[in-house]
């Protein structure tokens, strides 16, 4: 490939992606969307969040762990427990990565 090419296919690429993503933005009213679309779009957030982290968490280069002298299991179980008894997201990340680190640095797993 030339680097006219390149160039042409990071720009055609850019364009492309602006165009999808203010497709929503160029009406002058609102596009009516059945309830029950409105009503999916508000856990896709979520569902994304999960299949990009569940698979971090159980998988270890694209096998399922075979162990449970895994950090990342102790620190999700630790996290998660934080994030139902205070409610707040800061302590969730900081108790799950204080907790990894400490068995990743101190344990060796």
């Amino acid at each position: 490939m030339s680097t006219w090419d390149i160039v042409l296919g990071i720009v055609g690429m850019g364009l492309i992606t602006l165009l999808t993503r203010s497709f929503f933005m160029i009406p002058r009213k609102e596009i009516p969307l059945p309830e029950w679309a409105r009503d999916g779009l508000r856990y896709a957030p979520l569902a994304a969040l999960a299949a990009v982290i569940v698979p971090e968490i159980v998988m270890t280069q694209g096998q399922l762990i075979s162990t449970w002298k895994d950090a990342r299991l102790f620190a999700v179980a630790v996290g998660t427990a934080y994030f139902f008894w205070r409610r707040g997201i800061l302590g969730t990340i900081v108790s799950g990565t204080a907790v990894m680190l400490a068995l990743r640095l101190g344990l060796g797993w």
